[in-house]
């Protein structure tokens, strides 16, 4: 079963940036689109992005042009580099293949506040 581990969370004022890391149980890069999800304590969760190994992006709406994702393939990582980081970008977020198809991990938590 491939598991992730979530880490990079913390505090941070709005305007600020974090970069999260998702390492990976199994080299899966190749074969699956790679994804960050999130999810606030009220809203379902929500797909924030993915990566595919021939380099292709996809970002949702409200993250495009503030968020990047890039994988380190030898490291079994994935990284989600937020900038310019606004209070509803809090919430728990995750890492999985996209569309998800293992069990989630723990996630790592970013809360935007003044």
């Amino acid at each position: 079963q491939v598991q992730f581990v979530e880490s990079g969370g913390g505090l941070v004022q709005p305007g600020g940036s974090l970069r999260l890391s998702c390492v990976i149980s199994e080299n899966i890069f190749s074969i699956f689109r790679m994804g960050w999800y999130r999810q606030a304590p009220v809203n379902q969760r929500e797909w924030v992005a993915d990566v595919f190994s021939d380099g292709t992006t996809n970002y949702a709406d409200s993250v495009k042009g503030r968020f990047t994702i890039s994988t380190d393939n030898a490291e079994r990582t994935m990284y989600l580099q937020m900038n310019s980081l606004k209070s509803e970008d809090t919430g728990v977020y995750l890492c999985n293949t996209s569309p998800s198809r293992y069990t989630w991990g723990q996630g790592t938590q970013v809360t935007v506040s003044p």
